[in-house]
Formats: C-alpha cells, structure tokens, sequence
C-alpha cells in the first residue's frame, strides 16, 4: 500500500497544527483539514477524502480523540496519536497504534506516516 498523503490533523493548538501542516506540505502529503475538536473531526472523517490521521490525543476541555480513532477504524482509515504525554493516555483499544511524541519533528512525522 502507497503512503497515504491526504492527512487530517486533529490538534487544538493552533501553532502545533501550522507546523504539522508546514511539515506535511515538505513531506509531499496534504492537510485535508485541521480540526481542533471532536465534533468537527468526525464531521470531517463523515466527508471523506481521507487516506491517514494525526490525532493529539487530549483535545481542549477534557476531549479525548478515542471517538474519532473509532470512526476512523470502522472505515479502515490509519491514524497515528500524538502526544506530550505517555504512551498509556492512549485508550487501551488502539495501544498498538502508532504514537508520535511531541515536541515533534520532521523526520518523526515522516516515520510515523511510513509506517501506516
């Protein structure tokens, strides 16, 4: 299977979300949409267009991403979590799903994507 290259980015830090998008465009890949909440993600995922995802696992006010990672599963979507945090912030379900730590870097999203 091709890497993916239509990404979305789910990150409530708008700073973090530019550098995942500047990184992503270096990359050959394209944001097909960076959303900030869960609601707005699954809109998103519901739209389609979506070969992969990058989803900060903790979302502003308490969201957890899980929902999202589901919907992506059910439709066989990869996705890779990010995180500040440890590995088990990541709901027990998807563990072996790929982790991008932050503080991120170039080559560790181009890692992680080649690896979905």
């Amino acid at each position: 299977m091709p890497s993916p290259t239509r990404i979305l980015v789910v990150e409530d830090e708008p700073l973090i979300a530019m550098m995942l998008e500047d990184f992503l465009e270096v990359l050959d890949k394209t944001a097909v949409g960076t959303v900030d909440s869960v609601a707005s993600a699954l809109a998103r995922v519901e739209d389609g267009g979506i070969d992969a995802a990058i989803l900060d696992v903790n979302l502003r006010g308490g969201e957890k991403s899980t929902p999202v990672a589901e919907a992506l599963a059910a439709r066989d979507i990869p996705f890779v979590f990010a995180t500040g945090g440890s590995d088990d912030s990541v709901d027990a379900q998807f563990r072996d799903r790929p982790v991008l730590q932050k503080p991120f870097t170039m080559d560790g999203v181009a890692k992680a994507l080649d690896a979905l």
